[in-house]
């Protein structure tokens, strides 16, 4: 049993008698689209408006977002080649500049996370901005994407698991009427993601205590979903020739990190909420703007001590000019007595 199969045609028996045989391309005039990039397009621009849409409540701006896709975008696409071309190299070996055949498939999530990471930490250092807040807000952006990303896989019916007779089985049946029932993995993956960025986002809205809070949900999130699912998948990478499953034990691994670090800050550290980046932030800007409101009133204030010091010169000489009249009458006077 192959790994894909493009040119079979897709039934969910437990909705009826009925299949569909999408074509996994487009063609325009000349050009061939496939709908796998259409679906990963659709993902991104989705991710790039949510983020941008809620930077705001993460301290952030959304140039922020459009800057970092600059840096991001290119070093996760190399990340998810060399995640895969590292444990298949054997497909490569003979032919070592075919690594660079990105076209010709051939990717992995873990290796699109390590490279975005990468990116949003230069960036991050670049600008002077918080790394756990940004993670906290990007990562809502892959969990869009997968969710969406997932649907690629059914266009060209590939990513599927093992043959079975659950009542949710997909069913590829070839043109030579040959019928594969198989785990829609694709589809337990894509919902798994629903639900997990439906529970974050109401989750962010009203209960984040610190950064990195969301960053962490999504690694325990999806590690834990995604370890289960990739034991059932025909197409997994392993570890070398050890016969473990290379995602299946990284998702283990960020499943355990990730849950002992959420456990460690709830019932140990527990976080000042206050001492969040966008809070510092709104402080930060609190403080700006009393000290330019106080500002007029500081400069104003020296004026008072000015007007006193000349009424203080001033002052004196009005009882001069009352003295100076009676040493005159007493001049008088005193003439008027001699004489």
């Amino acid at each position: 049993m192959k790994t894909a199969y493009p040119e079979a045609s897709i039934s969910f028996p437990m909705l009826g008698d009925w299949s569909i045989d999408p074509s996994p391309v487009i063609h325009i005039g000349p050009l061939t689209v496939h709908w796998y990039g259409i679906i990963i397009a659709t993902g991104f621009l989705l991710a790039v408006l949510y983020c941008a849409r809620r930077s705001k409540e993460f301290g952030l701006t959304p140039d922020n977002v459009f800057d970092v896709i600059i840096l991001g975008v290119p070093l996760a696409i190399i990340g998810a080649r060399i995640y895969f071309c590292l444990f298949h190299w054997d497909l490569f070996a003979d032919d070592p500049i075919s690594v660079l055949y990105i076209w010709q498939g051939g990717i992995g999530m873990y290796g699109v996370i390590a490279g975005a990471i990468l990116a949003l930490v230069i960036y991050c250092v670049w600008k002077k901005l918080s790394i756990p807040a940004f993670l906290d807000m990007v990562f809502f952006g892959f969990i869009i994407g997968q969710t969406l990303g997932r649907w690629g896989n059914f266009m060209n019916r590939e990513a599927f698991g093992y043959q079975t007779d659950i009542f949710c089985r997909m069913v590829l049946t070839l043109p030579d009427g040959t019928a594969y029932a198989v785990h829609p993995t694709f589809l337990y993956e894509s919902l798994w993601n629903l639900i997990g960025f439906t529970l974050m986002h109401f989750f962010s809205k009203k209960h984040r205590r610190y950064d990195g809070q969301v960053f962490l949900w999504y690694l325990c999130w999806y590690g834990f979903g995604r370890m289960f699912i990739e034991g059932l998948r025909t197409d997994s990478l392993y570890l070398f020739n050890t016969g473990i499953r290379v995602s299946q034990l990284v998702s283990f691994i960020l499943f355990l990190a990730s849950a002992a670090l959420l456990l460690y800050n709830r019932f140990i550290r527990r976080p000042d909420p206050e001492k969040m980046f966008v809070n510092r932030q709104k402080a930060a800007a609190a403080a700006e703007a009393e000290d330019t409101e106080s500002a007029p009133a500081s400069e104003s204030a020296p004026a008072a001590p000015e007007t006193g010091e000349r009424e203080a010169d001033e002052a004196p000489e009005a009882p001069a000019e009352d003295g100076a009249a009676p040493e005159e009458t007493s001049g008088d006077g005193s003439g008027d007595a001699h004489e």
